[in-house]
């Protein structure tokens, strides 16, 4: 008895490891050579920095707000108290900027008018860029 082999699937003529992956060096029978792999991590990493921007802006956004928001509190605050003198106006100003975590630059008072500056860091690696600013300005509108 003569014992054949069965044909085996067909191949394009390139030899290939036992594993079934193409040799090094080689390309696989759509001519594919990897080149998408390294698309689609540079697209990734395109995203990432993109988005990591966009977070940082975010952060300085929110920075800002929050040392103006801080400003016009403290403005009111120490407006309120001005009929008790600078330092107990000053001293709720201060109150109010403690309370919302942003340093108080300066407070005075013009007359009935208080005048605020305040600042504010910015979390993590942005603080080096320094500190947002802002300053407000609350008294009587009957002039």
């Amino acid at each position: 008895m003569i014992f054949s082999k069965s044909p085996g699937p067909a191949t394009s003529g390139t030899s290939t490891p036992t594993s079934g992956k193409p040799a090094v060096g080689t390309t696989d029978a759509d001519g594919d050579s990897g080149s998408a792999t390294i698309w689609t991590v540079a697209l990734v990493a395109a995203l990432l920095m993109f988005a990591t921007g966009i977070l940082a802006v975010g952060s300085a956004t929110v920075t800002r707000h929050r040392a103006a928001g801080a400003a016009d509190l403290a403005a009111l605050a120490a407006a309120d108290y001005a009929p008790d003198g600078e330092q107990a106006a000053c001293g709720w100003a201060r109150w109010v900027t403690d309370r919302m975590r942003v340093q108080l630059v300066s407070c005075q008072l013009a007359g009935w008018d208080a005048l605020v500056q305040t600042s504010a860091e910015p979390p993590g690696p942005l603080a080096r860029f320094g500190a947002a600013a802002a300053h407000a300005r609350a008294g009587p509108t009957d002039r």
